[in-house]
């Protein structure tokens, strides 16, 4: 198997467990994984947030840890990438506003790549309007937007994910497993034991 490259979008207060967890994580099976933050470069670090299910109506959140970014937003082309990868959190409220983040998504779309989104990411697909007709998982506050851009919501358990064509989309960290299991098929990795 050929190593995938493999784009990551985070930003500040992104969720800590769906940053860390999958640039780790695809690397350690030998994949490239540039992550990035727009008005960031390599070197520079984004402050996460730990989001928690404590049964509480919704998520409790505390501070996270510093990720150093090892690639720069503005040096990024996605023609040179196999497929986006996109960490949760708050992250992608703010990414939504910035154009050369929606274009990037929007192109990894239109090629087809695999894209994987977990959490609030769904609201990146939704600004970007690359899930009509699609199934998307997402956190549950996020449904209506899903709806709203077209997307038929995928109201699934926490810890599962879900594929439909070219996305793999998850609810939260808790789905890290199988979010990423079904990643690792649409790019055609290969582990042995």
């Amino acid at each position: 198997m050929a190593a995938k490259k493999i784009l990551f979008l985070t930003g500040d207060f992104a969720e800590d467990y769906e940053t860390m967890v999958p640039f780790q994580a695809l690397q350690a099976v030998g994949h490239i994984v540039d992550a990035v933050c727009p008005n960031k470069k390599a070197g520079d670090r984004v402050k996460t947030a730990i989001h928690d299910f404590e049964g509480d109506q919704t998520y409790t959140e505390k501070p996270g840890h510093q990720f150093t970014l090892n690639a720069s937003f503005d040096d990024t082309d996605p023609h040179q990438y196999d497929a986006l990868a996109i960490a949760g959190g708050r992250a992608p409220e703010y990414l939504r506003l910035n154009p050369k983040v929606i274009d990037v998504v929007r192109q990894f779309a239109e090629a087809g790549k695999p894209i994987a989104a977990i959490c609030h990411a769904a609201q990146l697909l939704a600004a970007a309007d690359v899930i009509r007709g699609k199934r998307i998982s997402a956190y549950p506050a996020c449904a209506p937007e899903v709806k709203l851009a077209g997307g038929e919501y995928a109201d699934i358990p926490v810890d599962a994910a879900i594929t439909d064509a070219n996305f793999v989309t998850a609810p939260a960290w808790p789905a890290h497993p199988e979010w990423l299991r079904q990643f690792l098929v649409l790019l055609g990795t290969r582990i042995e034991h």
